[in-house]
């Protein structure tokens, strides 16, 4: 059997099996909190990446406050669902129920703690991101 011949067969079965798609490839994620310029696959994206960040889906309206703690001031909030966060640290105990919260600029330019309950991470504190 030709090489040609046994690619359009596999191109035919997988056709069959589950149809083609095709996809645009992935597009870096700007630096800045944007979830409509991130691609999709990044919205499911939680993780440190290259740049020492944690880039994360989060809670949309989570806000950021100036200590590790709701009764301190707000500086501002997350506007989007997918976000970088500098790094983490304890503090009070908030809704999820652990002590940790993540350090990242808020959209509106501040930097602010958020506390990990609004942020998508499958375990606090994230595996390789720093504290602070």
């Amino acid at each position: 059997m030709s090489v040609y011949r046994k690619i359009a067969l596999s191109l035919a079965g997988a056709a069959l099996c589950g149809g083609l798609t095709v996809t645009a490839p992935a597009q870096a994620t700007p630096a800045r909190h944007t979830a409509a310029a991130a691609p999709a696959a990044a919205a499911a994206e939680c993780g440190v990446r290259a740049d020492a960040r944690l880039w994360c889906g989060n809670r949309v309206g989570a806000k950021g406050y100036v200590h590790r703690s709701y009764g301190s001031g707000v500086r501002g909030t997350l506007t989007t669902g997918f976000s970088w966060f500098q790094c983490w640290g304890r503090g009070d105990t908030h809704l999820g129920g652990n002590n940790v919260w993540y350090w990242t600029k808020l959209d509106n330019g501040q930097w602010g703690n958020v506390p990990a309950a609004d942020v998508h991470t499958r375990v606090d504190p994230a595996p390789g991101l720093r504290e602070c």
